[in-house]
């Protein structure tokens, strides 16, 4: 019997994946004469300036209701993807960072926001302008029944006012990683998801994802070139301090049909076609999506293993401190670790670090939202190769989120693996531990057609973002890896072969530089 052909989404990964005897002739030296700008610019329209907002006092001692109003929308922004630092390079244009990582500091998402049309805010589409905190207003007219119709009537934008979008301009990201960059744009805009998961409640918003939308309406109706630039989410924003919004959990994903009829395709003309072939058209037959949806719950953790070792990982949530300042500061101050100690960390670090990345309901009594948006979270699996952490033995484990514990399933010190297996960096081998996240691409594939792959790798990005500020929190080093070895992951780690790796954090004590 003739065997099934792939799905797109499952040639894409297969395609893209790095491998020891190929990943040479896949490097191409960067052309930096064609570095793409991290930045957009509009020749055209109103400025409305955030940085008055972002002052501990406003001018006032009792500011109004509407400097308040701007200031929760300022905060919001600004932790979500504003400048945090200006590093000099050797380039003469600094680099700046922002509140959310990039791969290679490439940043390719851009945050639009939409006003259905507000008393401080006029209807129509505004840039996030993050190199200057600011807000242009590009288009004057409302909207909104467009941004609904792109939508499929999402029933939230029914309740809401404002809505982010975040888009991807995909050269800023394929200019340096070629094809596999559709990886590293998802998991960047995940990022970029869990900063503006966390800024909402800091400015008591509750962002509402959406990633089922009308592709080329919601280009169209922010103007943009699809053949360079794409929108990703839609995020809907709910007014905590408006009874009116306080809304039920809504659907979050649309399937497509998975695609198993596509040409050959050459390099760089894979990123683009699979784009392309995931998206959603706005048909006469729009979908039906219902008002409420209940949160998706797994019987039990995918993978017991039977004699293994099981570790529990209760614990005591973190604490961020009163109206939620230190987890602020903790997202203006994050940053990628370069290099680590090798030390050790302790069992309970390693606990508080997983209970706030995969149990937000311990943190509603700190203000937090106790059920965020995801896409679809029971497809993501985690694996965690432990070689420094006291009170654990060596080797790797599954890590079983509704049961709260570590199952071992390999027993081994994995640090010159850990080395080779992300591409030489020394991040892999001086880590304390390594964090994969994974998905049966197959399964996925099954339930939410070829666009799930970009739900499954925006959430193991909302997922790491999380990780990232928690170890932050704990004075600890944090830092993700897009570029490994694909397929010598599961081969090393014991991870069963049917499960794709998304993403890597790793995690340890960080080296002064």
């Amino acid at each position: 019997m003739a065997q099934l052909r792939e799905s797109i989404a499952q040639h894409y990964h297969e395609r893209t994946k790095y491998d020891p005897e190929t990943i040479s002739t896949k490097s191409q030296g960067l052309d930096w004469s064609k570095q793409p700008s991290p930045f957009k610019e509009y020749k055209f329209g109103t400025t409305f300036d955030l940085k008055p907002y972002l002052k501990d006092t406003l001018e006032s001692k009792n500011p109004s209701d509407t400097q308040k109003w701007w200031r929760r929308l300022s905060r919001l922004l600004f932790c979500s993807y504003g400048l945090t630092a200006r590093v000099p390079t050797m380039f003469g244009e600094p680099l700046y960072l922002r509140s959310a990582p990039s791969a290679g500091g490439l940043y390719p998402a851009e945050v639009y926001l939409i006003s259905r049309g507000t008393p401080l805010l006029p209807p129509g589409l505004y840039n996030y302008q993050s190199k200057t905190h600011s807000l242009i207003h590009f288009w004057e007219d409302s909207v909104w029944t467009g941004l609904q119709s792109a939508c499929f009537w999402h029933p939230v934008l029914e309740a809401t006012q404002l809505t982010l979008v975040t888009t991807s301009v995909f050269y800023r990201s394929a200019w340096r990683y070629q094809d596999r960059a559709y990886r590293r744009i998802f998991l960047d805009t995940g990022h970029l998801l869990g900063n503006i998961e966390l800024a909402g409640a800091i400015a008591q918003y509750r962002p509402h994802l959406i990633g089922g939308f009308a592709d080329e309406a919601v280009n169209q109706l922010l103007y943009l070139n699809s053949e360079q630039e794409g929108a990703i989410a839609v995020i809907p924003l709910a007014d905590l301090l408006d009874v009116k919004q306080n809304l039920p959990l809504a659907p979050t994903t649309l399937p497509t049909p998975p695609q198993i009829d596509y040409p050959n395709l050459l390099d760089g003309e894979l990123l683009p076609y699979f784009h392309r072939a995931t998206q959603i058209e706005l048909s006469p037959s729009r979908p039906q999506i219902p008002a409420v949806v209940e949160p998706e719950k797994s019987l039990e953790d995918k993978y017991n293993f039977p004699f293994c070792l099981k570790v529990s990982t209760q614990t005591s949530p973190i604490d961020w401190g009163e109206n939620l300042q230190v987890l602020e500061n903790t997202i203006l101050r994050r940053r990628s670790t370069r290099a680590y100690t090798g030390a050790n960390l302790t069992l309970d670090e390693l606990n508080a670090l997983l209970d706030f990345t995969y149990q937000p309901q311990h943190y509603i009594d700190g203000g937090l939202d106790a059920s965020p948006d995801y896409f679809d979270l029971s497809l993501i699996e985690t694996f965690i190769a432990v070689s420094g952490v006291d009170g654990l033995e060596e080797g790797c484990y599954y890590y079983a989120p509704l049961a709260e514990e570590l199952r071992q399933i390999r027993f081994k010190n994995f640090r010159p693996e850990l080395h080779y297996l992300c591409l030489g960096q020394e991040l892999g081998r001086d880590a304390a531990a390594v964090l994969f996240h994974t998905a049966d691409l197959k399964q996925a594939v099954a339930k939410h057609g070829d666009r799930v792959y970009r739900y499954l790798h925006m959430d193991a990005g909302h997922l790491g973002q999380r990780l990232n500020l928690a170890a932050i929190r704990l004075n600890l080093g944090v830092s993700g890896i897009g570029g490994f070895f694909d397929n010598q992951v599961n081969e090393v780690l014991g991870i069963p072969a049917d499960e794709a790796v998304l993403y890597i954090t790793t995690l340890g004590r960080p080296r002064a530089q």
